[in-house]
């Protein structure tokens, strides 16, 4: 029973991460994805940075890497924190199997 418990805590924390990167993570995704591509560009290019083609794929690719890393980042902290709840609501129904099993003997 506990592993099913953890299992479930960790699918149910998943899917709450999830749903917070959809509502908060996307836009800061965004943001640092695109800023970050900018400063490490300026930096390499050592100066100002004209909008060519090149700076623009880097910038959208900046984007996707920086979207990718929020969810990442929400999912799996999310699965984290549902399998410890797995583990927290699991407790008291071990405990309870172990002293019925000691009772027994």
């Amino acid at each position: 029973m506990k592993n099913e418990t953890v299992k479930a805590g960790m699918k149910i924390g998943a899917t709450i991460g999830g749903l917070v990167f959809v509502v908060f993570g996307i836009m800061p995704g965004f943001y640092f994805g695109s800023y970050g591509t900018l400063i490490l560009l300026q930096k390499l290019m050592g100066g100002t940075v004209e909008p060519t083609l090149f700076v623009r794929a880097a910038v959208v690719m900046g984007i996707m890497v920086g979207i990718a890393c929020a969810a990442a980042i929400s999912i799996v902290g999310g699965g984290l924190l549902g399998t410890a709840m797995g583990y927290v609501v699991s407790a008291p129904a071990s405990a309870r199997g172990k002293q019925a099993a000691a009772e027994k003997m």
